[in-house]
């Protein structure tokens, strides 16, 4: 485990440099973004930026690993057993409106399994951090999830497709069964931030449709080593998931699978 401890300490310092980045850009004028596959899924010069910088920390330091990034796809060895999962800015729409809410998520995968993860949050200095069977934490203190077992007493978190406007699996009927057994429900556009929130006790659950892998996977090792569950929805668009304490992701399922 010390191996891990080692590469989670470089991890951590990238994320940090990386987020100085992003701070000291947020709100700039002259900021440029473009749209990708539709008018709501946007890519900013800072994404290109904080991607590039992790690109090439990864490279000095694990020259012999692959790389899945959000912008720049695969890269590096491809045949290598360890894989790195890249979200360089998760909550770029957010980013690129001014709203600070926003998150870096980076995981290192074995043979297909996150062994760690690393989700920052530069604006409020969060940093979210595991290792697989070594418990999760937020700067230092132990995570864990929170033990609610009634939707009524419930603060859920989800979020919607960037095709919601053409597609009809877009989570808004599955929004509207639950936001009224719900306490409240919350979207704040950073997929890796909330899953991060499930971990800490903050939200008690958590559910989105058609996301990516470097959306969730440094998250789900989050909540999986905070002692919750994860539920993936194979028969759902791309990543699909439900997160929360046992008893609300099943009820969340069951709700979902009506």
């Amino acid at each position: 485990m010390a191996a891990n401890d080692l590469i989670l300490s470089n991890v951590k310092d990238w994320v940090r440099k990386v987020g100085e980045i992003q701070k000291q850009n947020l709100g700039r004028e002259n900021l440029y973004f473009e749209t990708k596959s539709t008018a709501h899924d946007l890519v900013t010069e800072v994404d290109e930026l904080s991607e590039r910088y992790i690109l090439q920390a990864i490279a000095e330091k694990y020259p012999n690993h692959s790389i899945m990034a959000e912008e720049s796809g695969d890269s590096g060895k491809l045949e290598s057993e360890y894989k790195w999962v890249i979200d360089p800015l998760d909550g770029t729409t957010n980013y690129a409106h001014g709203l600070p809410i926003f998150s870096i998520s980076i995981a290192l995968q074995f043979r297909g399994e996150t062994v760690l993860g690393v989700v920052y949050v530069p604006m409020l200095d969060l940093l979210f951090e595991a290792i697989r069977g070594e418990k999760a934490f937020v700067n230092g203190k132990r995570l864990e999830v929170g033990k609610k077992n009634r939707l009524s007493q419930c603060l859920l978190a989800t979020g919607f497709p960037y095709d919601k406007a053409h597609n009809k699996d877009n989570n808004i009927d599955y929004f509207s069964r639950i936001t009224p057994q719900a306490r409240g429900i919350r979207r704040l556009g950073s997929a890796a931030y909330d899953l991060a929130n499930v971990a800490a006790g903050i939200y008690d659950g958590y559910w989105e449709l058609n996301l990516k892998p470097w959306d969730v996977a440094a998250g789900i090792l989050l909540v999986e080593e905070a002692g919750g569950k994860v539920i993936r929805l194979n028969q759902k668009r791309g990543v699909s998931i439900i997160a929360g304490n046992h008893a609300v992701a099943e009820i969340l399922y069951k709700e979902i699978s009506k």
